[in-house]
């Protein structure tokens, strides 16, 4: 699949924003951490990836339902949907200079009608002409995703078996209809009436 940048200039996807605040002290006391364990780019996008992968539950596993979608808020609460660690994964990768982009993926019923709206993230390492996509939702039984520049391994993969589509913009800030659903929900209950299931 070929992925398409919703803004053409590069610099987009390394801004901060209301939902991706890499300028947070939260974000930044992580960023410093990481940094102080790695030694290049490549390096330090598999810490970051792993780190939020691995640390910050998927409140799905965990029964948590707050909905934390802010960066800076996930990283501390260590709680999140899909859609909230990839914000918090695109701040630690933006604060150390390295472009990322919000990405998404559709899931069907069985009739075809949308259900699931997923979110991901795409990275773009130094020396790189390509964006690689990543998915920190958090492995369980049945979900392995790793960071891979050569081959997508995600969380769920597309293709002709599966009953999900790949969305092929990369985004500089959450999709609007994500976001406003994540801002106005009190609880992860009331997230999942108004997430909309496809963009």
């Amino acid at each position: 699949m070929e992925l398409t940048q919703q803004i053409p200039e590069i610099s987009a996807y390394l801004v901060a924003d209301e939902a991706i605040d890499h300028e947070h002290p939260v974000v930044r006391e992580t960023v410093d951490r990481l940094r102080s364990e790695t030694v290049d780019a490549y390096s330090y996008a598999v810490a970051a990836y792993e780190y939020v992968r691995d640390t910050i539950e998927h409140s799905v596993d965990s029964g948590d339902l707050r909905v934390a979608w802010q960066a800076s808020d996930v990283l501390a609460t260590r709680n999140g949907i899909c859609h909230s660690k990839s914000h918090a994964l695109a701040a630690l990768l933006r604060a150390a200079g390295i472009p990322a982009a919000l990405c998404y993926q559709g899931f069907t019923d069985g009739n075809g009608d949308p259900e699931v709206l997923h979110g991901l993230i795409a990275v773009r390492l130094p020396g790189r002409d390509r964006w690689d996509r990543q998915d920190p939702r958090g492995n369980k039984p049945g979900i392995d995703a790793q960071f891979s520049l050569d081959e997508e391994r995600l969380a769920w993969p597309t293709g002709p078996e599966s009953n999900g589509v790949d969305y092929p913009v990369l985004y500089a800030a959450p999709h609007s209809a994500v976001l406003r659903a994540m801002q106005c929900a009190e609880d992860r209950t009331q997230l999942w009436r108004t997430l909309p299931a496809a963009i």
